[in-house]
């Protein structure tokens, strides 16, 4: 696969270990750093220096709020004085472990610093067990991500260390192992609780409702998210509630939700987004609540139906909100800003930029945009159907606007939004032209590589995942790239946060797909931080190595980039890959991407290259069995392009590499079309060597390639009929062949295939069986084993001339011919020339018995046999050939010009046959000259 896209479900839980240690290495107390051309002598001589220690305080502490974690320790281990300012507690009120694997010394580590906590995000319930560790007491605010498997004694403990606990949120996996135990604990240590978001559970009861209306006299936010069931009427008693949001729950009582929530005499905002909640319920809650100001519904199936079908149903909602997918948001937002002009797609920047804001307001604002972020991304995560329109109509610029929020969760779910809801097709890394396109029209590219540049973590995963799913889009990719994009991914791509390297590693190998942008990366740098990627996560982290290993495999499909990617180390690291790695999708590309290096064995050395590394051959030859048909398709691809080097060739059999590829190509008769092409294309470049071709006929490889010659595909009848070309070079193989029955499906490909090299190679092979040289064999005995099977030799050689004949004759235009005989004159002969070339016959390469072969062949007592001869050197010698110097070279050398002359004079000969061997003396004559200058 040449590309990838990632939907947020998809997100890998792996973390990287980063250990921050409390104390720092011992440091001098100054730090004395030499100016730029000053000495380096220990004695101080010629040394002009700053005292870096001279900066205020102020600035020092400036420049470390700046700084993620690592890098804060890195520069606070400087000197003593700035160790001491690295932990000053104004670093140290916000805390985001998501891209760290958080273990037991990674919080006894940090809890020295911790006294000041305020704020903490933690991913995964492996985290959440020790987040009691850090001894932030004062925490107020909690968000976890990914805790599936957090259980209620996890987070009643998270409760009951603290206390002071404002806002708690878990999600967006469903906490299913989360219990109405859990929430009734939480409410009864957390009684300053402002905010509670939980996702997933199967209940809540109304015991733990009540809970939280006694014990919470503050709780002004509830979201019950993707819930089983949901107590409705004791939510009603929750009298602080200022919004509620119970998006994608289920089971819920609507007739009594409306009329027990309708009595809130705080409730502003309702989220009912993603339910089946009725039309009626909506209408009740609108036109009953004396205080409900918003409420948001989309997604949800009998609400839009209803305003589908009549526009006006909830046009009397009394100045109050409805944001569904039906309506216009933008619009329905602006209208709460009552006496303030605002632009109706503006209005999100203009309230963030405000100084003086209004405090209601500025809470409805807030919560609109959490749960925009929210239910947006979810529907685009599950893309239901027939709702394109929305998506281009507003779907695209709310993202855009929620990706401006000063919100970082708000940010990343948008930016992850934008990510997921261009992708229509995961597994074929499909994208939405259309919706790609919007992104790029309202101003998303800019944007998104602004939020690139972030110095939040979070944010520049998030971002670096929406530009590389964007860059599918071919206009999209050449918006990023004229807009600086090629850079800013690869510097993300030598983050030390293996999130943000993976998702810049996969921007990166969308955008090589386009052949315009692969010079534009190396420039950047990109290759060898890709190359560097896969050396720093070695094993273990599957999404970093895979998209740095599909990166550098569309880049190495580049002549000048494939230098650079070996240059860089790329050779060994891919190796490695195929080596030691046991994940498929890396094997995968590792293997293609080692395929493309061997791919220019004519402009660069890289074939023998990766050749010549350590255990590469023997990789890939064990690929060949894996279980995942992509890996056996591309470790066969890298197989066939290195088998083009003489001693790879020798080495990849020695490794067993015709046992496999024998193997591979018996077990691929319902395979793939590419996986067919390799497995046969495979073990052409290794009959090119005639102890290999033997070889692969004893280990039964014929019959595999015979049936693969029977495919439908014109690629894998080249590859087949190329093949068995080769092995019929032996006289035991060409037994084979007709013993196994390939002369019908040669003949059928010599006749009928749509690909003229594939007809031309058949043609070959057929001449070498039936040139006379396998009758002693026949004679002798059956090439199998055990007894001879019943061939009529007579009627398979008769079929096999006949076809033969009629190849030949479809490049002969008898009026043409006849000038030509009659003229001799070089513009008849180059017309016949040019109207007879195969440009793809330019590419095979003959040895020297074969050219001799051939030429033993003009005297063969069968005119058909000779024409053929004939034609088959005029392809070989053609000028312009990639081989035809060489080719020209063997002919002067087995003597081939006194047989072409007698060839051509013959009386009785062919008209093909003669005009065939003109052209061919022409050939060389030209080559003669060429070589002379």
């Amino acid at each position: 696969m040449s590309r990838r896209v990632r939907r947020r479900g998809a997100q890998s839980k792996d973390k990287e270990k980063v250990v921050i240690s409390p104390v720092f290495p011992e440091a001098s107390e100054d730090c004395v750093i030499p100016r730029p051309g000053g000495g380096g002598g220990g004695d101080g001589a010629g040394v002009a220096a700053v005292d870096w220690t001279c900066l205020p305080d102020d600035n020092v502490v400036q420049l470390f709020s700046c700084l993620n974690y690592r890098d804060r320790a890195s520069l606070a281990s400087t000197c003593r004085t700035w160790r001491l300012l690295g932990s000053s507690p104004c670093l140290w009120t916000a805390l985001d472990l998501r891209a760290h694997r958080c273990e037991s010394d990674t919080a006894a580590a940090l809890a020295g610093r911790c006294a000041h906590l305020r704020r903490l995000r933690f991913r995964g319930a492996d985290a959440a067990a020790i987040v009691m560790n850090l001894q932030a007491r004062g925490l107020r605010e909690i968000a976890g991500d990914y805790c599936r498997e957090i259980t209620d004694a996890t987070l009643s403990v998270i409760a009951a260390r603290h206390e002071a606990l404002e806002s708690l949120q878990i999600g967006p996996d469903p906490c299913e192992r989360i219990t109405s135990d859990a929430i009734r604990h939480v409410a009864m240590c957390c009684t300053r609780l402002r905010r509670l978001r939980l996702s997933g559970i199967r209940e809540v009861d109304g015991e733990a409702v009540g809970a939280l209306a006694r014990h919470c006299p503050q709780l002004e936010e509830i979201a019950f998210l993707d819930c089983g069931s949901i107590d409705e009427s004791a939510l009603g008693k929750v009298l602080p509630l200022r919004f509620l949001s119970v998006a994608g729950s289920r089971n819920l009582k609507w007739t009594t939700a409306s009329l027990a929530w309708s009595r809130l005499p705080n409730l502003i905002g309702v989220d009912v987004s993603r339910t089946d909640v009725s039309p009626a319920a909506v209408s009740r809650l609108l036109s009953t609540s004396k205080s409900v100001k918003v409420l948001c519904a989309l997604n949800c199936v009998a609400l839009e139906e209803e305003g589908n079908h009549n526009p006006t149903a909830f046009s009397n909602t009394k100045g109050k909100v409805l944001l569904a997918l039906f309506s216009d948001i933008f619009i329905g937002i602006a209208s709460l800003f009552k006496g303030t002009v605002v632009k109706e797609r503006g209005f999100f920047g203009e309230w963030r930029s405000w100084e003086n804001k209004d405090k209601n307001l500025n809470d409805i604002m807030t919560w609109i945009e959490w749960i925009l972020s929210q239910s947006l991304l979810r529907i685009a995560e599950t893309n239901p159907h027939d709702i394109d329109e929305f998506w281009l109509r507003q779907g695209a610029a709310l993202l855009l606007s929620l990706v401006k929020s000063s919100q970082e969760d708000v940010q990343e779910r948008a930016a992850t939004g934008l990510a997921t809801f261009v992708v229509i097709d995961d597994d074929n890394a499909a994208v939405d032209p259309a919706r790609a396109e919007a992104v790029m029209r309202n101003g998303g590219i800019p944007l998104l590589l602004e939020l690139a540049k972030s110095c939040r973590e979070g944010i520049q995963s998030e971002a670096a995942k929406a530009i590389a799913n964007l860059s599918v889009n071919a206009k999209v990719a050449k918006a990023v790239a004229d807009e600086g994009g090629i850079s800013i991914l690869a510097d993300l791509a030598r983050s030390m946060n293996r999130l943000v390297a993976e998702e810049a590693a996969g921007g990166l190998w969308n955008l090589s797909v386009g052949e315009e942008h692969k010079a534009a990366i190396a420039e950047a740098g990109g290759v060898k931080a890709l190359v560097d990627l896969i050396f720093k996560w070695r094993s273990g982290i599957d999404g970093v190595l895979e998209r740095a290993a599909g990166a550098l495999a569309n880049l190495a499909a580049d002549d000048k980039c494939s230098l650079e990617v070996a240059v860089a180390g790329g050779v060994q690291a891919l190796v490695m890959l195929a080596r030691l790695c046991k994940i498929e999708g890396v094997q995968e590309q590792a293997a293609r991407a080692l395929a493309n290096l061997a791919a220019h064995g004519d402009s660069n050395s890289n074939n023998a290259a990766v050749g010549q590394e350590a255990g590469a051959l023997e990789a890939l030859v064990q690929l060949t069995c894996s279980q995942n048909e992509g890996v056996r398709q591309e470790a066969a691809g890298a197989l066939w392009n290195l088998s083009f080097d003489d001693r790879n060739r020798e080495a990849i059999a020695a490794a067993g590499g015709v046992e496999a590829l024998v193997a591979l190509a018996q077990g691929c008769s319902n395979a793939s079309q590419g996986l067919q092409e390799r497995a046969a294309g495979a073990l052409w470049g290794l009959s090119v060597s005639e102890a290999n071709s033997i070889a692969i006929g004893r280990e039964g490889g014929v019959a595999p390639l015979i049936a693969l010659a029977r495919s439908d595909a014109e690629d894998v009848h080249e590859t087949a009929a190329g093949a068995l070309w080769n092995l019929a070079f032996n006289s035991g193989n060409a037994l084979r062949i007709v013993e196994e029955g390939g002369v019908p499906a040669l003949v059928h490909l010599c006749a009928s295939s749509g690909s003229k090299m594939a007809r031309f190679m058949a043609a070959l092979a057929l001449a070498y069986m039936f040139d006379g040289r396998m009758d002693e064999v026949a004679l002798v005995g059956s090439s199998s084993e055990g007894a001879s099977k019943s061939v009529n030799f007579d009627g398979a050689r008769r079929m096999a001339l006949k076809h033969i004949e009629a190849f030949v004759l479809t490049f002969s235009e008898p009026q043409l011919f006849s000038m030509a005989a009659a003229s001799s004159a070089p513009a008849a002969l180059a017309q016949i020339a040019e109207a007879a070339r195969i440009q793809e016959a330019g590419h095979l390469r003959c040895s020297g018995a074969e050219i001799g072969r051939f030429v033993t062949m003009l005297r063969n007592p069968l005119s058909i046999l000779r024409a053929c001869a004939a034609f088959a050197l005029l392809q070989f010698t053609i000028p312009g050939g990639r081989h035809a110097m060489h080719h020209a070279g063997l002919l002067q050398k087995a003597g081939a010009a006194r047989v072409l002359r007698a060839a051509a004079a013959a009386a009785t000969a062919p008209i093909e046959a003669k005009i065939f061997a003109r052209i061919v003396l022409r050939n060389l004559e030209h080559h003669q000259l060429e070589a002379s200058i």
